[in-house]
């Protein structure tokens, strides 16, 4: 770069900047002033908000100028935002393109009543030049005198630290583990990437946290999955909180090194894990304002536990689903769900039905295809097929942008659902444009594709229903090739001893049938620990909500204390932040039941 072509992207660089702080200076006089009409210079009519927690207490999305205006002037009073700043410490303001706006784009931060918040905010020009905002957002990042105990604020271990006499360090771990002489405040159920980031969150805001997950071991939740599976986004998305993965670690993690760095981040992270343990029974008590939770350990004696929350982190794929299927009792050959899965080692030479189209069902297929099993992929619906690279590469760009990890968290957290679905809809059209070939390939053999009900792609059937399609891996051209199997579930008539009988009387042999059939969805662990009637107090879990937010996932439920996450890394990374503080909010008595 020559030294004119530095001095001007220096320019550009201190006018984005002066132009950012200008509008942020501007939004704070005309807030603390509870000036509407100066704040509405500064928006576009077409604007959006998204507020998590900071001035709402909840996940709040608002479209519309004159909506902003008045749910941010409704809550100032109380709030009391304050010193807006750029922090030079983060990613400083630059020019960005979004949805196809150029737009000047800044982080800040800011202060409120409760603790810290910060947000991002996007301006363009209107038809005068005047810049004004189309999306702000505000995130309470901390609770002022709570701080999460890192980086300065990191314990001194002088409890334990050369304690001659005393208890060391392992000493106190069992202790706190072993709930001898008290409760947890949180029992987090399950033990996977959602429990381990939720109690590594509490932990930093001195909430005790136990964890409790039914297999042996932290990890073995993803160690017990068929032997191939790797992840299907790359690890720059999937750190965990305060531990971000080894840089010498590959892209596509395998599942095995990513249940052994469960249990490792559980340990490193300090985090009471009761393995082999299942969560039997919880029922609230009004009166006291606490759970009376049951807990059966593997031996069959039990714990009963008065926590004041319940954590479901138990996955949107925690109990296998066998849907009633005409003749499968019929069935003389192996019927087994996806989850009992482990590899077609043992299977050579046989021939396999895998009823389902998703990522699991071809990732076995491919599994059993390179182990000499003659496969057969059953369809039910039209699926939506993605690559994995180049095409879901796409919905990780933010990631890859200049700039921390926090810093492209906070950008995620931002976006309110109509902007989110404008994204996925962009790039889903980009991802069809990619994919054209192998897409065309699968529709010549006669398989059902789609892009999503409103051309959003795979990512918003995710959030709609957790399933329906194939992040691909490389079966799709097997099928095309005529290498792996495809029959379209209205072929069949009913599955009989041999197989499965069609409706022109012709049978399609099998010894292995593998039910690639998905999961209940989470609430199913309310039903059978908690009861039907708690089921229909809360509510939907996960899908899209009327507020085009998830129902009931990362903020509170219509039952005190019951809470809800899940997700992928990322998204429990981002959110564990969000409900954590929740939690912590309510212990201290600064937020009541919804």
């Amino acid at each position: 770069m020559d030294d004119d072509q530095e001095l001007q992207e220096l320019r550009t660089a201190l006018e984005v900047r002066r132009s950012a702080a200008g509008w942020l200076a501007g939004f704070e006089a005309a807030l603390a002033a509870g000036d509407a009409a100066a704040l509405s210079r500064l928006f576009h009519q077409d604007s959006h908000w998204r507020d998590v927690l900071a001035f709402t207490w909840h996940i709040t999305p608002v479209a519309g100028r004159d909506a902003i205006i008045a749910g941010l002037l409704a809550q100032q009073p109380r709030v009391a935002a304050r010193n807006f700043t750029l922090p030079a410490d983060r990613r400083p303001p630059r020019r960005a393109t979004r949805l196809g706006v150029e737009s000047i784009e800044a982080i800040y931060e800011f202060d409120t009543a409760t603790g810290r918040g910060a947000g991002i905010f996007r301006l363009s020009p209107d038809e005068a030049g005047t810049l004004k905002a189309w999306l702000i957002s505000t995130t309470l990042q901390s609770i002022s005198g709570h701080e999460e105990k890192i980086g300065a604020n990191r314990p001194s271990g002088s409890a334990y630290s050369r304690n001659f006499g005393g208890e060391n360090w392992a000493d106190m771990r069992r202790r706190a583990s072993a709930y001898e002489d008290h409760d947890p405040a949180v029992i987090v159920v399950g033990g996977a990437q959602s429990g381990l980031a939720m109690a590594a969150r509490l932990n930093q805001l001195g909430v005790d946290t136990l964890v409790v997950e039914k297999w042996p071991r932290i990890g073995d939740s993803w160690r017990r999955r068929y032997h191939s599976l790797a992840l299907h986004n790359s690890i720059h998305i999937n750190h965990l909180p305060y531990m971000p993965f080894p840089p010498t670690w590959p892209t596509y993690i395998p599942k095995d090194m990513l249940g052994n760095w469960f249990e490792f981040y559980a340990d490193a992270m300090e985090i009471n894990c009761w393995t082999d343990t299942e969560f039997a029974h919880a029922e609230w008590d009004e009166a006291a304002g606490t759970w009376v939770a049951t807990l059966r350990r593997a031996d069959g004696t039990e714990r009963v536990m008065r926590p004041r929350h319940i954590v479901c982190a138990n996955g949107v794929s925690s109990y296998p689903l066998r849907p009633d299927v005409p003749g499968l009792d019929d069935f003389q050959g192996t019927v087994m769900h996806s989850e009992g899965f482990d590899s077609g080692a043992g299977w050579s030479g046989k021939r396999a039905l895998i009823l389902g189209t998703g990522s699991s069902a071809n990732d076995m297929a491919q599994d059993l295809h390179s182990h000499g099993v003659h496969t057969t992929l059953i369809q039910r619906g039209s699926t939506t097929v993605v690559s994995i690279n180049p095409s879901a590469r796409l919905n990780e760009a933010v990631w890859l942008e200049p700039g921390s990890l926090e810093d492209a968290d906070l950008v995620v957290s931002s976006s309110p659902p109509p902007l989110t679905l404008r994204n996925y809809r962009a790039v889903a059209k980009r991802m069809l444009a990619l994919d054209h070939d192998l897409i065309e390939g699968l529709k010549r053999i006669g398989f059902k594709h789609d892009m999503g009900e409103d051309e959003t792609g795979h990512q918003m059937k995710y959030y709609r229903r957790g399933g329906g399609y194939n992040l691909d891996a490389g079966s799709s051209e097997l099928m095309i090739k005529g290498e792996i199997g495809l029959l379209q579930y209205d072929r069949i008539e009913r599955f009989v001893a041999q197989g499965a009988l069609l409706k022109d009387g012709s049978v399609v042999p099998a010894d292995l049938i593998l039910l690639a059939t998905g999961y209940y969805p989470q609430q199913e662990l309310v039903r059978r620990a908690m009861g039907e009637a708690m089921v229909e107090k809360v509510g939907p879990v996960w899908g899209i909500g009327p507020d085009g937010e998830l129902n009931n996932m990362y903020k509170r439920t219509p039952q005190q204390g019951l809470w809800f996450i899940a997700g992928g890394l990322a998204q429990c990374r981002i959110n564990s932040r969000y409900l954590a503080l929740q939690i912590k909010a309510m212990e201290l008595g600064l937020l009541g039941p919804r």
